[in-house]
């Protein structure tokens, strides 16, 4: 009988299956031009599996970081969708466009070179904390089963239901030319940086859009670790634990890995659980056995196998 092994020291291969499988997760640095879907697919290819996804969607325009998901890995993407996220941008005043970014047409212009930087900060802090934001027609939110950019392209205008973000930065730094201004931004997911651009110039009395958008942060991985797509290879891989080092993660043995093992509820007291989880239980070696999550009782159960 075959039995789990473990390749270049960090990536799982499920026993039994019909081609090898890998499962992890790998840190990949977006190259401009590249959709989300594009990277998945490339890496598809690259590592030889059919199981691949990704965390937080980027625009073709975007660059850097997007979490991709390898094998089973990708069933425990949605525990990484609710972590921070910082991007950098430029925010250009005086000129809207109907994408929000440097990409559309523009739709309307305004003399905004004299604006300072304390009136652009002054507006930014405004904007932080939970907002309500109204996603863009040129977004793949959907509507009536159909993607607002498809809509868009027809030249549609829905209306669309606000939703609440929470932004917990929008810093603005010294201007790279007259109405350009370097943007950093940490909020949370489902955030249109675009739409939070657009909103500036407008609060500021005319109109602005995006440019040059990248992502440096998801919770505490960095653009720094991440890879271009073409350079990845098993050798990038994050293991499971790895991947899951931002939410809580217990350490077990004995007969409580035994249980957890089989995927059996856990005395919350006993595994040292604090709060209502998500919890990544990790054996005495340190591989992920399970994700559980808090009950309203004093036991934590299953929520994912991986």
């Amino acid at each position: 009988m075959s039995t789990p092994t473990v390749s270049n020291g960090n990536v799982a291969v499920r026993p039994g299956s019909p081609s090898r499988e890998l499962v992890g997760m790998v840190a990949v640095d977006k190259e401009q031009g590249w959709t989300s879907h594009d990277v998945v697919a490339r890496i598809r290819r690259l590592l030889g599996q059919r199981r691949v996804g990704h965390a937080g969607t980027l625009d073709p325009d975007a660059t850097g970081l997007l979490l991709v998901g390898i094998g089973r890995f990708t069933r425990a993407l949605r525990f990484l969708e609710g972590l921070t996220k910082v991007y950098q941008c430029e925010a250009v005043l005086g000129t809207a466009t109907d994408t929000l970014d440097a990409s559309g047409k523009v739709t309307g212009t305004w003399d905004m070179e004299n604006i300072s930087l304390d009136d652009v900060r002054n507006a930014a802090n405004k904007m932080t904390g939970e907002i309500e934001q109204i996603p863009p027609m040129f977004s793949a939110v959907k509507v009536e089963g159909e993607r607002l950019y498809a809509k868009a392209r027809r030249g549609e205008s829905v209306e669309r239901k606000s939703r609440r973000v929470t932004v917990h930065s929008f810093e603005v730094s010294e201007p790279l030319e007259p109405g350009v201004f370097p943007i950093s931004v940490a909020c949370s997911t489902g955030t249109y940086v675009r739409s939070l651009v657009a909103d500036l110039g407008t609060a500021l009395g005319g109109g602005a859009h995006l440019r040059n958008l990248r992502r440096t942060k998801i919770g505490s991985f960095s653009v720094d670790e991440a890879r271009t797509v073409d350079s990845i290879s098993e050798g990038s891989i994050l293991t499971p634990a790895q991947a899951l080092r931002d939410i809580e993660q217990l350490h077990l043995d004995g007969e409580l890995a035994t249980l957890a093992k089989r995927r059996m509820p856990l005395d919350r007291v006993s595994t040292g659980a604090q709060t209502s989880g998500p919890y990544a239980l990790l054996d005495d070696k340190g591989a992920l056995i399970a994700i559980y999550e808090g009950t309203a009782t004093d036991k934590i159960v299953v929520g994912l196998a991986i």
